[in-house]
């Protein structure tokens, strides 16, 4: 079996899907509890997360959603969340196996240039960043968090 960069996003989209599950079931005042150390609740970093993998997919591809997750005011709901977290998560495993890794993109109206491979490399560690930040926040809550690591990645997947 050949392996490569479509498995990291494979794995990052199955870790968001398995961190959207847990907070799924979380009241209202779980989702919006705060530490000092976080991007904020984990309502606001689930949108945070997710709105950010649209603005990758839509950086290289230059598609996105009509209405973009940052847009939203309010709280869209789980399901929502999760269709949304699904259609960026595969759109990052299609550009890890046939984008053009090395081709510059001209980001922010053009003032910033990056390669392919480096929105990549962005999409992936700020996903992990954040998901370790929910994890923070549920267990100061006294919330056992998921395990979103590499072993249970395997386990789940065989």
């Amino acid at each position: 079996m050949t392996t490569g960069l479509p498995d990291f996003f494979t794995y990052n989209l199955w870790a968001n899907l398995r961190l959207l599950d847990a907070c799924a079931h979380l009241s209202d005042a779980q989702l919006d509890a705060t530490t000092r150390g976080t991007f904020g609740s984990v309502r606001e970093t689930l949108m945070h997360l997710f709105a950010s993998e649209e603005g990758y997919v839509r950086g290289i591809t230059g598609t996105s959603p009509t209405l973009q997750l940052k847009e939203l005011t309010t709280f869209p709901g789980f399901d929502e969340l999760r269709r949304r977290a699904e259609r960026s998560g595969k759109e990052l495993i299609t550009i890890a196996e046939q984008g053009e890794l090395s081709k510059i993109l001209h980001l922010d109206g053009g003032t910033y240039d990056a390669p392919v491979i480096v929105v990549v490399i962005q999409a992936i560690n700020h996903a992990i960043d954040h998901r370790s930040q929910i994890a923070t926040l549920l267990s100061q809550q006294d919330i056992e968090p998921p395990d979103l690591d590499g072993w249970s990645y395997n386990d789940a997947m065989h």
